[in-house]
Order: C-alpha cells, then structure tokens, then sequence
C-alpha cells in the first residue's frame, strides 16, 4: 500500500514527472484564475494543495486534482464571487464543492453520472471551449469589452476594432506562435513555460509597459498561504453554483478514471475519486483556493512524463510551493495577454468537432439536446447550463420512450412456436388473442400503450385477450388504471382479460391494491423458471372458455330454433 505514495524503485521518474507538472501546472493555474476572473494567486494556491491532496485520497493513482477551464468559467458567472465578500465567497465555493463530491463518493454515488448523457456534456464542453476563446478576447487586445455575456462583449469588440491596443495584441499573437512552435520541440509541455516567459521578457526589453501584467491586476506574494476559514453567512446562497461545479468535475474526473489504469492494471472506483476531488476541494478552499477537479490534461501529463506511483502528484505540489517561494516577484511580472494566448490555445485544444459529429449521427434527440446545451452555456450562467441540459435530456428520454411502445400479437399453433405478428386494430369474436407489450409501461408511455390496445366493435363477443407481462416487475397506478377500464371494456362484450407471466412482485401489487379482483384470481398466471409456461396454461384455458361459451351459445341457438 506505502508504494503507490512513494516507492524507492520509482522514485526518479516520479520525480521528474512531478516537476514536470508542478512548473507545467503554474501558468495554468494562473490562466484558470484569470479565466475565472479571480486574483491569479488563488489557481496558484488551489493546485499546490489540491494536487497533492487528491493524489493522497482518490483512488486513481495519476488523478491530477486540478483547476479547469469549465469550472473557472462556472465560478466566473457566480455572482456572489464578484461581490462585496468575493474572496470569501471563492473559498467557500470550493469547500461546499468538495463537501458534495466527498458525500457522493462516500454514499457509492459514481453511477449517477449515468444520468448525464455525452450530448449534454459534448454541447457543455464545446461551448465552454467557445466561451474560453472569446472571453480571452479582451486581454489578447488590451480593450475593455462590454456585454452581458460573452457574445456580446465579442461584438462590442468588433464595432470597436479601432481602440486595440497594438502592442498587447502583438505579445498575445507573439504567445500563441511560441506554444505551437515550441510544443512541438524536445519541450514538449515545458513549450507553454517558455513561451510565457519569452513573450513576458518582450515587454520590458522592447519598454512596452503599456501592456499589463499580472502584477497590474494583483499581488503575488512570494508566501505559502495561512488556513483561513470564511464566514458561515456567505455558504448558504452558493448551494447550487457549488451542485453545478461539483457535477462538472465528477464527470471531467470520470474521464481520467475511465482512461487511466492504476499501477495493478484495475481501473479506479468513480466514487472513490469522488472522494479524492471532494478532499482536495476543501483543502484548497481552507488555504485560498479555488474550486478543482479532475483534469485530464494534467493527468495526460503526468502519466506520460514517466510517473509510477502517487508521489508524483505529491511532489508536483511540492514544487509549486517552492517556485512560489523562490519566484513570487517573477511569477508577477507575467504579461496578461501572454496568459491570454495561453487559454486561447487551451481554448482551440477543448473543442471537440469529433464529439460534435458522432453525437450528429446519434438521433435527432440528442441532436436537441447538445446544440440547447451549447446555446445554453454560451448565454446563461454556466450553473444552470449544464443543469439545464440534465434535465432536458431526461425529458426528452422519457418523452422519446413513452412513443415507443409497440404491442405484439403471438399467435399459437398446435406444436408449433408462437409466431409474432402486429396485433389486431378490432378483436375478433370467440378467439383467444395473446398480445405481448415491448418496451417501458411507465406512466408516461402508458396512454400510448392504451392506443395500442386493439378495439372493441359490436361484432366482438366471447373474446379473451391474454397479456403477456412477463419481465415486468412494477405496475403503476396510471397502468393498472388502464388495464382495469381495458377489463371492464372486455366483460361489457361478454369477454375477457387474462394476465400472464406475473411476476411475484408484481402480483403483490395487485393484492394490495385490490386489483386481483377486477380480473379474478383464476385469470392471473404467474411466471415459472420455464420461459413462456405460463402463457401455455393461460391460453389452454382460455381456449377452453371460448369453447365452453362456444357450446353454450350453440346450445341457446338451437333451443330459440326449435322454439321458433
């Protein structure tokens, strides 16, 4: 168990790939803080205690507890972060946050994200990735831009192309060419470091200081960061932002535990990151940190730098706390439209024209749902959107099944195995039909399964529908309302319902509710181990009730003949 923390045999590339990361991770802490329009110091402080933590309690080996762009944009459209108590409303964020994600993973909740189908989050990311690119717009030019939203501050932009500033324009561009260049180097992720460093230096060697750096915007003290604890009243509103995020980070967290086997070839438990995200929050909100979450980049990183065991993440946030304290005045001098080429490249990076196409093939649901997502997290706060498109989707699912319900008819011949035929729109007289319902019974879809029901004429006497409900296990009030006006329906026309392939659940159902008695106790047949017995017995007697009635009404024929 102590080597997946630190194994002597590992301890070199553990090392170097923790250094990698730890230098690789400031920058992008930084980027994710101005992203979330915070003070750059506190991504700073959230990394070089979230990466260390996480890696202590998720359980995938590699997990890099991280900042993200998609949850820095969330905390950026929280209002209360921008407020009077921004700061403290920030740590608090973070706290609830990971308090939610360590109550999921302790309560075995990593199924839930089940319920979040890749449409949604293939609209979420990709208008996340839009949104990364058009909010750096600002910082790239040097113009304040104006808008609602994002969009409308891209247009404000453009009506107003004659007020960029030229210089800061031109050490943004300068950014973004020597990430593409040097990424593609023997630098490889060290490619960002130099690139910002480089364009950083242009400014005081070319006497630009029109252009502005970090230090313009706030104070990076060369310090580690005391535990601070915000006050209780500013928890309560930021119940929901903290949901949101906390989903968002699950589901980025599932995709490292999805792709990242541990040392011992099992893949992670998804609750148990959960737990792992959810401790490195709190950590991170109680030392003046921002909200985290899985990053699959980082992890990317760090696993491809050569880590073995946990110590990596461990010494990654190691090395954050050092260069901070060795390099806190440099680590200002960074220039803001260099961050800015920075997240515009991780902006191009995060969209996923693949995802976009594959979800196109899919169906025209959830078609729906990815472009609503997308145009909902490009125009309302992002809390709501991924949300939204949560709820939409499971509309949309329940609204898609409750048309789906087909009704089969079986019919039986003598030897023979049933063959399956589309039922009858009218019930014929003195003929047994045995009908078998595909697909869900639930409330929604009950009224489509009722339309699928064959009629009734004038003509239909002496009939016995058999209903094959084998496999379904719950009746619903809405069903069994149904299936009683069905019943009735039937004895009205000197006919009969019979269910078949009850299960003993579903036949303590009907005794509870009293519905056994609608149909009668002789007509209810209840599935065995032998697929299809109980049909067979249902449909033997109810060929012999027709044939009883049959003779019956013979019988009442020939004595009105001979009357007559």
């Amino acid at each position: 168990m102590l080597r997946q923390y630190f194994n002597p045999k590992t301890i070199v590339s553990d090392t170097v790939a923790g250094l990698t990361l730890g230098i690789e991770s400031i920058p992008d802490a930084m980027a994710s803080a101005l992203l979330a329009a915070v003070n750059p110091i506190h991504g700073v402080y959230a990394v070089m205690l979230s990466t260390p933590v996480g890696a202590l309690f998720a359980s995938s080996v590699f997990m890099s507890v991280q900042t993200t762009s998609a949850m820095s944009l969330v905390v950026a459209s929280v209002p209360q972060v921008r407020g009077d108590d921004g700061t403290a409303s920030l740590l608090a964020l973070a706290i609830i946050t990971g308090i939610i994600m360590v109550i999921f993973g302790l309560l075995k909740l990593g199924s839930l994200l089940r319920f979040v189908p890749h449409s949604v989050m293939a609209g979420f990311l990709n208008g996340i990735a839009i949104l990364i690119i058009l909010g750096q717009l600002g910082n790239l030019t040097g113009y304040d831009t104006q808008g609602a939203n994002k969009i409308a501050q891209t247009f404000d932009l453009l009506q107003h192309l004659d007020q960029v500033h030229l210089r800061t324009l031109l050490i943004g561009i300068a950014t973004i060419l020597l990430i593409i260049i040097l990424e593609k180097t023997r630098l490889k992720s060290f490619g960002i470091v130099a690139a910002l460093i480089v364009a950083s230096l242009l400014v005081p060697a070319l006497g630009w200081d029109s252009v502005a750096t970090v230090a313009d915007i706030a104070e990076i003290p060369d310090s580690l960061p005391r535990p601070t604890l915000p006050p209780l009243s500013v928890f309560p509103s930021l119940l929901i932002p903290a949901l949101s995020l906390a989903l968002v980070g699950l589901i980025q967290g599932a995709g490292v535990s999805q792709n990242y086997a541990n040392p011992d070839g099992k893949y992670p438990d998804a609750s148990g990151d959960f737990t792992g995200q959810g401790t490195a929050n709190i950590a991170a909100g109680l030392f003046q940190g921002m909200p985290v979450g899985g990053s699959l980049s980082a992890t990317a990183l760090v696993h491809s730098s050569g880590a073995k065991s946990r110590f990596a993440n461990i010494f990654a946030g190691i090395t954050i706390a050092i260069a901070l304290l060795l390099f806190g005045a440099a680590i200002s001098a960074i220039a803001m439209p260099a961050l800015a080429g920075l997240l515009i490249v991780v902006g191009f990076g995060t969209l996923k024209l693949e995802e976009i196409r594959m979800v196109w093939q899919t169906g025209r649901i959830q078609q729906v749902v990815m472009v609503i997502t997308f145009t909902f997290t490009l125009l309302i706060p992002l809390q709501y959107a991924v949300l939204v498109g949560v709820a939409l989707a499971v509309i949309l699912f329940v609204v898609d099944q409750s048309n789906k319900i087909t009704i089969k008819e079986w019919v039986f011949r003598d030897g023979q195995l049933p063959i399956e035929q589309d039922a009858p729109e009218v019930l014929a007289p003195n003929k047994v039909t045995v009908l078998v319902p595909f697909g869900s019974l639930f409330f929604a879809a009950a009224a489509t399964f009722e339309e699928e029901l064959p009629k009734l004429d004038e003509d239909t006497r002496n009939a016995v529908v058999i209903l094959n409900l084998r496999g379904k296990t719950e009746l619903g009030s809405t069903f069994l309302g149904i299936l009683e006006r069905y019943a009735d329906e039937l004895r009205a026309h000197e006919s009969k319902l019979m269910l078949a392939g009850i299960t003993s659940i579903a036949k303590g159902v009907l005794e509870d509710t009293g519905q056994i008695n609608v149909y009668g106790r002789d007509n209810i047949f209840v599935a065995t181990e032998t697929v299809g017995e109980s049909i067979v017995t249902a449909h033997h007697e109810a060929e012999k009730w027709v044939a009883q009635n049959v003779a019956k009404n013979n019988e009442l024929q020939d004595e009105e003949e001979q009357n007559e």
